[in-house]
């Protein structure tokens, strides 16, 4: 936990409150602006295209069945009417596509952002409400060594209980959702609600693990090798990070094998085979720079971010630190608190950019038939979800490291700034793999 120790009065947690409903407002705003209002005009775009196509494909049947007779010059110029109408055809169906495809961003991000901002009021909301209903604890000044010693927390058995009950009805859940979208499932509200039930104690015993970080113990050291003198949460930090390069390398060995026993346009290309018979993410996206640009801006946001998480550490344990001398960056961090805080912030905000942009490029995957029931699609969709995965629950923890940076009296310092350092080799882990995801999977 924190390497200081801190009196937080219930009240300040209401702020959280309060910041849940900006954040629900945010979303509602998002998917107004994005999925009903530039979505609408996509809708209409892609309406208009598809009329065009349909006259198009219309004319060129009509023209097919149209008997090649009488003289040269009319059979030739049947010839050129069908060529032409072949030609408008192609232009129109390109046309559909690209609409439907500018269609399905708009929607898609406007309904990601709004589920995203959901998912962070609801750790805003409920863990504050229920940190602020807790009765007070008398605040020691004169702390003695008791402190050094672990104190044992209820969290983990409340995150992993809820867990447990959220998994057992995630498939009624998943159900249920899919029922509500107006799809033709059956809605299953008694699996639905048991999955509520678990998301809300996880929720509540990640807010009772806010509190007790907020508050602070001073850093455990670990007395045994291979550890001994490192800071126990450091040390455990490493070990979780070697255990997630293992999954993400049975990741990249499933698609390696596969890949090498696949004729792929690169390996038709390159002469070892001669019929295309899987198709690739890669084949889809590799060819233009519009299909291709959410994976690139996704790989440059998250090498950004890791130099944003490292500013806001290299600010917090920078004792002698003063605001820029330029008025802008001055204006956007004033103060060593705000400075950190808003480091922060800007990571958050790359981070929440990546998860829609990644579901963005899934949405034109899938709708150009690129799905999960293939083998192709199967490791690319668990590989990259995967690691988006990992991306959002880092989101989730930088949620609170800006309640933390904003409401502390000093906000992150010297003192207790290694969370933000232990945080940021997981974020650090994060980038990395998805700098070996983004060639593999989207160039090759």
């Amino acid at each position: 936990m924190s390497g200081s120790l801190h009196d937080v009065k219930n009240d300040v947690w209401m702020r959280a409150v309060i910041v849940s409903v900006i954040l629900l407002f945010v979303g509602g705003a998002a998917y107004g602006a994005f999925a009903v209002g530039v979505g609408s005009v996509k809708k209409t775009d892609w309406d208009a295209a598809d009329e065009v196509l349909v006259e198009a494909k219309t004319n060129w049947n009509l023209l097919n069945e149209t008997e090649a007779g009488g003289t040269s010059e009319e059979a030739a110029d049947i010839h050129e009417q069908k060529k032409d109408a072949r030609i408008a055809y192609d232009e129109a169906k390109e046309a559909e596509i690209d609409a439907h495809l500018s269609y399905l961003t708009w929607i898609t991000a406007g309904k990601t952002l709004l589920v995203m901002m959901i998912i962070y009021a609801a750790f805003y909301g409920i863990s504050g409400f229920y940190n602020s209903i807790q009765p007070e604890e008398e605040h020691d000044d004169h702390h003695g060594d008791d402190h050094e010693e672990h104190h044992g927390s209820a969290s983990p058995i409340m995150m992993a209980a809820g867990l447990m009950l959220f998994m057992i009805g995630f498939p009624g859940f998943v159900n249920t959702c899919k029922s509500l979208l107006g799809l033709d499932y059956q809605a299953e509200m008694g699996d639905f609600g048991l999955s509520i039930v678990g998301a809300a104690i996880t929720i509540i015993g990640i807010g009772n693990w806010w509190n007790e970080d907020l508050k602070g113990q001073h850093e455990q050291i670990a007395s045994s090798d291979p550890f001994q003198g490192q800071d126990i949460r450091k040390a455990g930090m490493w070990v979780f990070l070697i255990s997630e390069t293992m999954v993400f390398a049975s990741f990249f060995s499933s698609y390696l094998r596969m890949r090498t026993g696949w004729c792929t346009e690169w390996a038709v290309d390159a002469g070892k085979c001669e019929v295309v018979d899987t198709i690739t993410a890669s084949d889809l996206l590799r060819h233009e720079v519009g299909t291709l640009l959410p994976g690139a801006i996704n790989t440059f946001a998250l090498i950004i971010s890791s130099y944003t998480i490292v500013l806001a550490l290299k600010v917090a344990k920078d004792t002698e630190w003063k605001p820029s001398e330029n008025a802008l960056m001055a204006k956007m961090f004033p103060t060593r608190k705000k400075a950190v805080r808003n480091y922060l912030i800007i990571t958050l905000a790359l981070g929440s950019m990546f998860i829609v942009l990644k579901l963005v490029e899934w949405s034109h995957l899938i709708a150009e038939g690129f799905t999960i029931d293939t083998q192709a699609g199967s490791i690319f969709y668990v590989a990259t979800g995967a690691h988006g995965l990992h991306v959002f629950i880092g989101l989730l923890v930088m949620l609170f490291m800006v309640f933390k940076a904003d409401v502390l009296e000093d906000g992150y310092n010297e003192q207790n700034g290694q969370g933000i350092e232990y945080f940021g080799l997981y974020w650090h882990f994060v980038d990395l793999a998805w700098v070996a995801i983004f060639p593999a999977f989207y160039l090759y």
